[in-house]
């Protein structure tokens, strides 16, 4: 009682039992289990194993049969969310590749729309990630793996075009306001605007058309592609 077997479907299985067994069975989508997982996770068997994992597992595919009610939807998405979870703490290999095939491809992804999107000032994480169809703790475990965090990647891009926008400014010898500038990179407040840039560059927004091209590299902890 309690053992748990992960099968994947689109493979032929056979199923022998001696008639005195009952198995609970749960059809998940693969793709999304995937995306919450963050990589593929190793089919297999599980036999009595005395984790915590094991046995709330266990007790949530128990409790959902026995209850008669369907669940609201909320609470559905929620109860499938804990699924993932605990079928992640027993059959993702704690030893496997730190950067997947799949998790590389989404967090280009994920770039895509931050650099697409980097102007609106609502863009957060959370934004980001209910466009990427993945979680939040998913999306920042794809920035963690690679040494930085979303909001510092939607930062950086602000940033950098902003700086972009500044050295043009100064090439033409226009008067357009640094503060506009600064709206139009997504940011709502220039002193907050003027305080990042500091930081990031190491001299205020008003010096930068002095500065030479290169000064303007990015400069995120990410992969080459997403630069």
């Amino acid at each position: 009682m309690g053992d748990v077997a992960l099968i994947d479907s689109a493979h032929p299985v056979a199923y022998v039992n001696d008639g005195n067994e009952q198995w609970l069975s749960l059809q998940l989508p693969r793709q999304p289990l995937m995306s919450h997982l963050g990589s593929e996770p190793r089919g297999g068997f599980r036999g009595r194993v005395a984790t915590p994992a094991w046995r709330m597992l266990y007790q949530l595919v128990l409790d959902t049969a026995e209850d008669e009610n369907s669940m609201s939807e909320p609470i559905g998405s929620y109860m499938q969310l804990a699924i993932y979870d605990l079928l992640g703490a027993l059959f993702v290999a704690p030893d496997g590749p730190s950067i997947s095939a799949h998790s590389d491809k989404l967090f280009k992804r994920v770039c895509a729309i931050i650099k697409a999107r980097f102007a609106d000032p609502d863009l957060g994480p959370s934004a980001v990630a209910a466009e990427a169809g993945i979680s939040l703790r998913y999306l920042q475990k794809l920035f963690t793996l690679r040494g930085s965090t979303c909001s510092h990647f939607i930062y950086s891009v602000r940033l950098d075009h902003a700086a972009r926008l500044i050295q043009r400014r100064a090439a033409t010898r226009t008067e357009q306001p640094l503060s506009v500038i600064a709206y139009a990179c997504g940011f709502r407040d220039y002193t907050h605007f003027a305080r990042t840039f500091r930081i990031r560059f190491g001299y205020p927004p008003g010096a930068a058309g002095t500065r030479a091209t290169g000064n303007y590299n990015v400069r995120v902890h990410a992969d080459e592609s997403a630069q």
